[in-house]
């Protein structure tokens, strides 16, 4: 019976310590009120509750990343998300009134979470969905790793001990995925990378299942396309991370 005990305490204070691993975070939806002449904005974030630095940095850094997506007018005096959103509804407005009868519904969807976490570090995948006319609307999906225990924001360079040595390892990879041979350019088989030279995406991530490589549309290939992903196994990359990656 002891011996029950004893392992039963050990289990929850082990269950307790991987907890309080992971950030406090609250869900925040925030929907533009239904009226006749108003886009559809509808935005479902994290929120970090904590009063320190990880958490400043994660709330800044998604604001910020929203406020850019939706702000229309260079001008606009945008200062929080409130109001990227009215410069995203005033922004529709103005078109309507220029070209009532040519101008579609405008929409924003934005969504993010967490898709990964651990003691150094977490990640927060931002998809974004925009249709402002044309033919189609834009989707895009966004990154943003956090260092924990600096309270920063990593940059992509951060995260490699050698950034060539790991792009020349995700070449081999990347060609092996899309049938791409060897001795022929990155762009044979119709991609559209530029100078024919293979580059890391501009969104690196992690996730559960490694690494992942994102080309969003239009970054290395056509819209049709898609977005091109490569996920690397972190068994595969943990020699190629940063002494503080640690995953």
């Amino acid at each position: 019976m002891r011996i029950f005990l004893n392992y039963l305490v050990l289990l929850i204070f082990l269950i307790g310590c991987n907890q309080s691993n992971n950030l406090s975070l609250e869900n925040i939806k925030l929907e533009n009120k239904s009226c006749e002449n108003c886009p559809l904005v509808i935005i479902n974030i994290p929120k970090a509750t904590e009063k320190d630095r990880i958490s400043d940095a994660i709330n800044t850094g998604l604001q910020e990343e929203i406020i850019a997506e939706l702000t229309f007018d260079e001008e606009d005096e945008v200062a929080d998300i409130e109001d990227a959103i009215n410069s995203f509804i005033s922004g529709y407005r103005d078109i309507q009134k220029k070209h009532p009868e040519e101008v579609a519904a405008w929409e924003a969807r934005i969504n993010a979470v967490v898709s990964y976490e651990d003691r150094q570090m977490i990640t927060i995948k931002l998809d974004t969905y925009l249709f402002t006319g044309g033919a189609h609307g834009y989707g895009a999906t966004r990154f943003l790793n956090f260092n924990k225990n600096k309270g920063s924001e990593i940059e992509d360079w951060e995260l490699f001990i050698d950034k060539e040595d790991f792009v020349r390892f995700a070449e081999n990879k990347f060609r092996k995925q899309e049938k791409i041979p060897k001795d022929e350019s990155i762009n044979s088989t119709g991609y559209m990378f530029e100078r024919d030279s293979f580059y890391l995406p501009e969104n690196i991530g992690f996730t559960r299942e490694g690494i992942k490589l994102l080309y969003n549309q239009y970054e290395v290939a056509s819209y049709a396309a898609g977005p091109i992903e490569l996920v690397l196994p972190y068994k595969e990359v943990k020699k190629y991370l940063s002494g503080e990656i640690k995953s």
